[in-house]
Formats: structure tokens, C-alpha cells, sequence
């Protein structure tokens, strides 16, 4: 163990054949070091991590290199493909003789496949399980296993980024009557309004007003620390953001570059931190410093992703309000920027985007009042400049009959 993380070495087969020493640190614990040590070790058992090797063999050892190299939820997605698909459709195949027909043939299958809730498996995750096959591939390139990288120009189907659309009363209609509702979907101003006058007293109440004015991830929210706000200032930086790993909660890195930023804070959204803040340092037996979580669970432990999503949902269906997800807030909180006439770029900046390209393709199209007075905008500069030509041209018309004579 050194600089508060643990290292496992072990001896390998490489892929030269000669055992080598394989080195690797950065882990949380002892037992995580271990299990990835196991791991590797367990991608030999079979023989050699040679060019003979099994692809179940490279991506067992794959993982186990790359782990300490990723962020916790992209190695648990990672090792999710490997696990659920990659391993139990190409695992047996030797990796010199896996064919970009091999990859095929399981896109297709996957493609047939149905997930838990009985729908097909998405395009997008199709292309997240092929993303992880070409890192791993790629890998084996590096390594001289193998030639070409067989899942480079796999063709799949592709992906449909849902647009938001707004509640708006045929809408609603529809969902009461049938349930049916869109794939992405965002409140009104009256709606959300509903949604916090009704959560005012949950313990949680400024987490959901935070998300749904500032546009913070879920994972994002639930990191912030009391020493990330400057209330003077009225500011609110994201540093980090908590994770759900093998290990237990862990900070993290933001998501990108793009998501560590600074956001500004409006003075009722001050207000409410600080009683905030006040009334978690009056919380009995609660031991409160500025690296303290802003939100915490009754019994002062930081609140887990995933159980905002699970609580949000309750919130929504006691209040009785068409269905929105806790992601749908952060939506929401762009189509409302958007509306009150923020610039685009500031919209980007705040949601946390590396690209422009990204919020105006989500969110340009979200609200039918920016059409329509755009529209009416149009058509008033239309009309401006028609009615000052008729009077140009009544003008000349008059002159001309003044000059002629005519009646």
C-alpha cells in the first residue's frame, strides 16, 4: 500500500510467452487489489495470454489492466459487457481467429435479445457493449495479438437521441387516459411549481430545487460538499461527484472536463442553503465540517445516487402530476433558461456540455412558445416593412396625380 491506495503483483504468462511481473495500484481497499489480482491470474488459467489465447481469456486480463485506469462506473460498465454479453457469445472463440463475422452474428443475436422489462435491447446499448469490445480489441492491437481490430466497421443500428417535449394538456390527457407518455418529457413553469409546493416539507426539498433551477446530475448533487458553495458569493462549484462502487460510495472526478464548473446561485436558492445549513449543524449527534455532504440521509451518511431516483419517483407519484425522471429535472431546468431568454452558451455552460452542438441538438427544439414567438416576431417585421413600402408607394402615387392634374 502506498499514498492511502493498494497494489497487487503477480506473475503472468505475457504475450511473448515468458512470465512477467504485472504491477498495478490505485485500489480502494485490500480486498479490491486481490479480486483484481484474481482476476488476472484467472485469465491464464486456460493457457497463455498469447495470439492462442481465448477471447474470454484477453477480456478477463483486459479489465483487470485497465481498472485502475478508470473512472469506477465506466469499469463496472465495462465489466457488465464482458459478463453479460461479450464473454457469453465470443468468450470460446481464439482471439486470433475471432472474424468481424464472429461480432456480427452477435449484434444480431443481442438485437433479438428482450431486457428485463420485456423491450428489445437499445441501440445505444448496443453501441456501448461494441465501444467495450473495440477498447479491448484495440488493446490487443497494441499488443501485437492481433492484426486488425474485427469490431471497427461493425455496422448496428443507429442510436436515437430522445428530444425532451413539454407536459402540454392533450399530452397530460393522453397519460391519464391510457398512460401513455413520451420517452423524455419535461414540466411546465405551473407543473414544476405544483411538484415543489408539494415536496416543500421533504427533508430533501433544496436537493430538488438545486437540480430542477441548476441543472446538477444526480451523481453531481449528491457529492456537493458545504465547501463547495460560497454563499456570499452566491456560487456553487461541481468538483466531484458520488459514485456507487463495489466498495461503497466513493468521490469521484466529475464526468468530464466540460462538468467541472462554477454555477451562479440566485438569492431565494441562497436563502434556502442556508437554512439549509442550519439546520443540519442542529441535527443531534451530527459532527458538521465544510467537507460535510450538503445532503445526507437521516443518520448523516451521504444519500446514494440511485436511492434519489427511487425517492424522486415516489415524490412524483404521490403528488399526482404527470410522470417526469430525476434526469428530466436537469431537462427541464435548460428548457426554463431557454425560455426566460438565457444564451445558449451559458445553458451549455451551466448543464456541464463539452460541445454547444450538444445542448442546441437537445434543447433548441424543446419549447413550442420559442416557435411561436419567433413566429410572431417574423411576421411583425414582415408586416413593419410592408406597411412602410404601401405608404412609400400612396405617397408617390399622390405626388404623381398632384403633378398631372388629375382629379
Amino acid at each position: 500500500m502506498g499514498h492511502g491506495s493498494w497494489y497487487f503483483a503477480v506473475q503472468v504468462l505475457g504475450a511473448s510467452g515468458r512470465r512477467e511481473r504485472v504491477r498495478r495500484g490505485g485500489f480502494a481497499s485490500a480486498e479490491a487489489a486481490r479480486c483484481a489480482g484474481g482476476e488476472l491470474l484467472l485469465a491464464e488459467k486456460e493457457g497463455p495470454l498469447s495470439a492462442g489465447c481465448t477471447v474470454g481469456q484477453w477480456l478477463r486480463y483486459w479489465l483487470s489492466v485497465v481498472e485502475s485506469r478508470l473512472r469506477p462506473t465506466t469499469h463496472r460498465a465495462y465489466r457488465d459487457h464482458v459478463r453479460l454479453h461479450l464473454i457469453p457469445y465470443l468468450g470460446r472463440v481464439k482471439l486470433a481467429e475471432l472474424s468481424r463475422r464472429d461480432v456480427t452474428r452477435m449484434f444480431v443475436a443481442l438485437g433479438r435479445r428482450r431486457n428485463r422489462y420485456g423491450q428489445p435491447i437499445s441501440a445505444s446499448t448496443l453501441e456501448r457493449i461494441r465501444a467495450t469490445l473495440r477498447a479491448a480489441l484495440n488493446h490487443a492491437v497494441r499488443e501485437d495479438l492481433i492484426a486488425v481490430n474485427p469490431a471497427q466497421g461493425v455496422r448496428l443500428p443507429s442510436p436515437v437521441r430522445g428530444h425532451p417535449v413539454v407536459w402540454t394538456a392533450r399530452r397530460e390527457a393522453a397519460w391519464r387516459r391510457g398512460g401513455e407518455r413520451p420517452p423524455v418529457v419535461v414540466w411546465t413553469v405551473e407543473q414544476l411549481a405544483a411538484f415543489l409546493r408539494f415536496a416543500r416539507e421533504d427533508s430533501l426539498f433544496v436537493l430538488w430545487w438545486l437540480v430542477a433551477l441548476r441543472g446538477l446530475r444526480r451523481g453531481e448533487v449528491a457529492g456537493l460538499r458545504w465547501v463547495d458553495v460560497d454563499l456570499e458569493q452566491r456560487e456553487l462549484t461541481i468538483g466531484h461527484q458520488m459514485v456507487q462502487t463495489d466498495d461503497g460510495l466513493v468521490l469521484c472526478e466529475p464526468k468530464s472536463a466540460a462538468s467541472r464548473r462554477t454555477l451562479a446561485l440566485d438569492p431565494e436558492t441562497v436563502r434556502l442553503l442556508r437554512r439549509h445549513e442550519r439546520a443540519q449543524r442542529r441535527l443531534p449527534g451530527e459532527r458538521w465540517s465544510p467537507t460535510s455532504p450538503i445532503f445526507t440521509l437521516g443518520s448523516g451518511a451521504p444519500v446514494q445516487p440511485s436511492y434519489l431516483t427511487h425517492r424522486f419517483h415516489k415524490l412524483v407519484t404521490a403528488s399526482g402530476l404527470p410522470p417526469v425522471r430525476l434526469h428530466d429535472l436537469r431537462h427541464g431546468a435548460a428548457t426554463l433558461a431557454l425560455a426566460s431568454g438565457t444564451e445558449l452558451k451559458v445553458v451549455q455552460g451551466t448543464l456541464g456540455h463539452a460541445r454547444i452542438v450538444l445542448t442546441a441538438g437537445t434543447y433548441i427544439s424543446v419549447l413550442p412558445q420559442l416557435y411561436h414567438d419567433s413566429a410572431r416576431a417574423t411576421a411583425r417585421l414582415v408586416l413593419r416593412a410592408v406597411r412602410a413600402t404601401n405608404r412609400e408607394i400612396g405617397k408617390a402615387r399622390e405626388a404623381t396625380c398632384l403633378t398631372c392634374g388629375s382629379p
